[in-house]
């Protein structure tokens, strides 16, 4: 059954539940979490932490009507051969990706940092995609299972809106997906870039794809 969502920007979003998947990206404890990777950059965990209760409706939502879940964590390997100095060396020079931290090592497969909080948590049957880079698809094999399980639609929540959410959205774009992004389900530490990047993934026609509120999404599905 084909659903639309009437009031999504710029205009009407359609989407079959069968054939779309609900991305998650990246609310693990390490960016929302104070003591996290995210914290020690000097960011108010905080603006991520209010999305929570957002993400957690919408997640329920999507799982009483059996659609599928991907949750993403930014992940790297323990002897980091899959992060570059490029991206290693940047931020605060206290502590990198791969430093010890509060709750563990920062950024590291297996860490209790690396892990999604609590009230998100996976459950059987939903993906969990570690990504060693900033979108969901590079590096992994995220592409080919969407084409084997028949998934054209994608709706993205999670953090942050303009790095890791806006590149994912980006290269689903270039996939052929139709992509939609849950504006009260996405954060930033920097509001202004929020609300930049929502503008430009609409503008001109849905270049990038759509948007719309949870609560226009979960009034349809229900």
């Amino acid at each position: 059954m084909t659903l639309k969502i009437e009031q999504a920007t710029p205009y009407p979003y359609s989407f079959d539940v069968e054939h779309t998947a609900l991305v998650i990206i990246d609310m693990q404890r390490d960016f929302v979490e104070p003591g996290g990777f995210g914290e020690t950059l000097g960011n108010d965990v905080t603006m991520l932490q209010a999305i929570i209760p957002a993400v957690a409706a919408m997640l329920a939502g999507w799982r009483a009507v059996g659609g599928l879940v991907i949750h993403t964590r930014e992940a790297h390997a323990a002897d980091l051969h899959d992060c570059p100095p490029a991206k290693r060396l940047r931020g605060a020079p206290a502590l990198r990706i791969g430093d010890e931290g509060p709750m563990g090592r920062i950024l590291i497969a297996g860490e209790p940092g690396n892990q999604i909080v609590p009230a998100l948590a996976p459950v059987d049957g939903e993906w969990v995609i570690d990504k060693p880079g900033k979108g969901a698809f590079y590096a992994t094999r995220l592409h080919e299972r969407l084409q084997d399980a028949g998934i054209t639609h994608l709706v993205f929540m999670g953090v942050t809106t303009e790095v890791c959410v806006q590149t994912s959205m980006r290269e689903a774009n270039d996939r052929g997906y139709e992509c939609l992004i849950v504006e009260d389900g996405t954060a930033s530490y920097f509001p202004e870039f929020k609300a930049a990047t929502l503008a430009m993934l609409t503008a001109q026609g849905a270049i990038v794809g759509w948007s719309a509120t949870s609560e226009m999404l979960l009034k349809e599905m229900q």
